[in-house]
């Protein structure tokens, strides 16, 4: 160690922190340009330039569910540079669709868990159930005659039903399309039954009425549709489902770094402007508890435990 630094009493790690970041920050989004994901993430980096005193410019990486997005990260630099934003799909799922040349729960570090989207069940208006009692009662006693769209085979709404499946013991055919824009045209014309996918994407379809919902999937109700029921109230308890959002950087970046990265992301997801702009994108911020690098990894690791069980035993043929 430098005798300068030693003077001051200074580790390595600590002049790292108190010199970080001299440059630009990279954010790789692991979709196009204008999804929901890309949103968030131009969003955050505004934000996070006050706390960081550098630009965070976004690098949209899309491709193979995510996978060539995260591989990007993975390959990168340990520097606290380049960072990885994504959801439930990119940095979980994909680990159990795909045989990665990368392991999702030990190529990346986590910093924060950002927060999450509960799904929604929504049905065509004409549908004959209106709730999701009278729901499971009709695919029981009309086991493969309905139709659900979902945004793609091993999509986060496809899993969700698979699930449902089990949980109540139903059979319903899977309709997949090139993401929801489609699959909502076909719900809306009556060529599909019901969905079951990231509440946002319904919000102008339930502002005009044109979809019957049946139930969310979180824990907790919508504060923009307080009325629509959480699918464990009306009568599947300890069934949940959600798209949810993180933020990563490659492995042994520097610790003071990642404790940096974290501390600026506690203090936006705390502004309330920023609480504000979630609530109209229908993200739920994770709790203060849950937002250490800690609390996302050891939810990441619970996830894939749930979940990849599930597309092993589903076959799940992925292209």
């Amino acid at each position: 160690m430098p005798a300068f630094i030693a003077a001051l009493g200074w580790g390595a790690g600590d002049l790292v922190a108190e010199t970080y970041p001299v440059r630009p920050i990279t954010m790789i989004v692991p979709f196009p340009a204008g999804g929901a994901t890309d949103t968030l993430a131009r969003f955050l980096g505004e934000k996070m330039r006050d706390g960081l005193g550098q630009p965070v410019i976004i690098e949209n990486v899309a491709g193979a569910a995510g996978t060539i997005g995260v591989g990007r990260a993975v390959r990168a630099p340990a520097d606290g540079y380049t960072l990885s934003i994504g959801t439930s799909t990119t940095h979980m799922l994909t680990g159990g669709l795909y045989t990665l040349p990368f392991d999702l729960l030990k190529d990346l570090q986590p910093i924060i868990y950002i927060g999450s989207e509960p799904l929604l069940l929504a049905a065509r208006k004409d549908f004959p159930a209106d709730n999701l009692k009278a729901l499971i009662a009709y695919l029981k006693a009309n086991p493969d005659k309905a139709s659900v769209g979902i945004a793609g085979v091993g999509a986060t709404g496809h899993l969700a039903g698979i699930a449902f499946q089990k949980e109540t013991g139903t059979k319903f055919q899977f309709v997949p399309y090139r993401g929801n824009a489609p699959a909502m045209q076909d719900l809306l014309a009556g060529q599909i039954d019901f969905m079951m996918e990231p509440s946002s994407n319904f919000k102008s379809l339930l502002a005009t009425g044109s979809i019957k919902p049946i139930a969310v999937t979180g824990k907790t109700r919508l504060p923009a549709s307080p009325n629509i029921p959480t699918i464990q109230e009306a009568g599947l308890p300890g069934f949940t489902a959600s798209l949810w959002y993180g933020l990563w950087v490659p492995k042994d970046t520097p610790k003071d770094i990642i404790e940096k990265l974290n501390a600026t992301m506690r203090a936006v997801l705390a502004d309330p402007a920023v609480q504000r702009r979630f609530d109209d994108l229908g993200i739920q911020i994770s709790p203060y508890d849950q937002q250490s690098p800690e609390a996302l990894r050891a939810f990441e690791k619970a996830e894939a435990e749930r979940w990849w069980p599930v597309i092993k035993a589903s076959n799940l043929k992925v292209e």
